[in-house]
């Protein structure tokens, strides 16, 4: 993820010291941020210094993100996933796996042939399509394309398009159903008071993670040993992974410069030029989920909703915020949101190796 610095531009941002590189990244980080969060845009926290890095790199900087704190961050955002594999969720799937599992892989099955699609047509590389149109967290999604070879540029391009997409359409059709009182955001506290033994498990954790990536040269192990490990001790009641808003808030910021302090002039262009073809798959991918809803509310009986929401493809984060302040069936949602990240998660790779190698061998 961590890239070498490129030789700054003259006359720009690359004539100045890295500290005040640094200074002007904070600070435009800080007002995208809070623009955002105003707008209600998702993944705010994410997405401002990711814009504020893009903004630098193309504009002369040559700083980037150390490899040890992007790994830290990596680390805990796996523990955030856990969080969310609840008990409640595990028994959710064990009582209408099937129904889960036929509609994970009809969402599964859509965005690869889109990838497949995008990859042949060459709109982005092979690889980075396939995870770029995967149905996921997107700053997961994230992580893991850069540990697996793909660009996780463009993959974070493609990413954030659909959760724009997804979660804006979520938005009105929750919407619809409680009125925008129920989904007001509540202000946060950023240093709450925390259970110190929750919280030394949640480091120790995410201390395993870095150091299983930087150990065992595990692709990914950064984020998913502290999401494997985080997931057992809290279905299981050892532990309650504690994550305080701050916390998080600095991960999401790093995860967001590493990403976008290597963008291009280049790979911006080639961004732009790919918009098009990014909208039309992610409308194509929102509407097989929308006919899933349908079946959902049809066959077996799920009120629209929280059918809805839980076949929305991406913004597994937007989409549990929504529905926790809505009248739905909070781990249906949920536990349908977080069977499929899991699928993609582990086939993923081999399937963006399957793809990718059916398409050089064909070309």
């Amino acid at each position: 993820m961590t890239q070498p610095p490129e030789p700054p531009v003259p006359g720009r941002l690359g004539g100045r010291s890295p500290l005040q590189q640094w200074g002007i990244l904070v600070a435009g980080s800080a007002g995208l941020a809070a623009l955002f969060e105003l707008a209600g845009l998702p993944a705010a926290l994410l997405m401002g210094p990711m814009i504020a890095g893009i903004a630098l790199a193309t504009n002369g900087g040559g700083i980037r993100v150390p490899r040890l704190p992007a790994q830290v961050a990596q680390a805990v955002v796996g523990c955030l996933v856990a969080r969310a594999i609840t008990g409640d969720i595990v028994l959710t799937f064990l009582r209408d796996w099937p129904l889960f599992l036929g509609v994970v892989l009809v969402v599964i099955a859509t965005s690869s042939i889109l990838g497949w699609t995008m990859g042949r047509r060459e709109v982005v590389p092979g690889t980075t399509a396939v995870w770029g149109t995967a149905p996921g967290a997107a700053s997961v999604m994230m992580v893991l394309a850069g540990a697996f070879g793909a660009d996780p540029r463009l993959v974070a391009f493609m990413q954030y398009v659909r959760v724009v997409c997804v979660a804006g359409l979520a938005s009105v059709v929750g919407r619809l159903w409680v009125g925008p009182a129920a989904l007001a955001g509540q202000r946060v506290a950023w240093f709450p008071a925390v259970p110190l033994g929750d919280f030394a498990v949640t480091l120790a954790i995410a201390a395993a993670g870095v150091a299983a990536s930087a150990g065992l040269r595990l692709a990914g192990g950064a984020l998913l040993v502290p999401m494997i490990a985080g997931a057992l001790a809290e279905s299981t009641g050892l532990a309650h992974i504690t994550l305080p808003p701050a916390l998080l808030a600095a991960s999401y910021a790093l995860l967001g410069w590493s990403v976008g302090l290597g963008f291009t002039r280049a790979i911006l262009v080639h961004a732009r030029r790919a918009l098009p073809q990014v909208l039309l798959a992610t409308l194509i991918l929102i509407a097989v989920c929308g006919a899933l809803a349908f079946i959902l509310v049809e066959a077996a009986g799920v009120d629209p909703l929280s059918a809805y929401l839980a076949t929305s493809p991406g913004g597994m984060d937007t989409v549990a915020i929504i529905a926790a302040s809505s009248s739905v069936d909070l781990p249906f949602v949920m536990a349908l949101q977080t069977v499929r990240f899991v699928i993609v998660l582990f086939a993923g790779p081999p399937l963006a190796r399957l793809i990718a190698g059916r398409m050089g061998s064909r070309e």
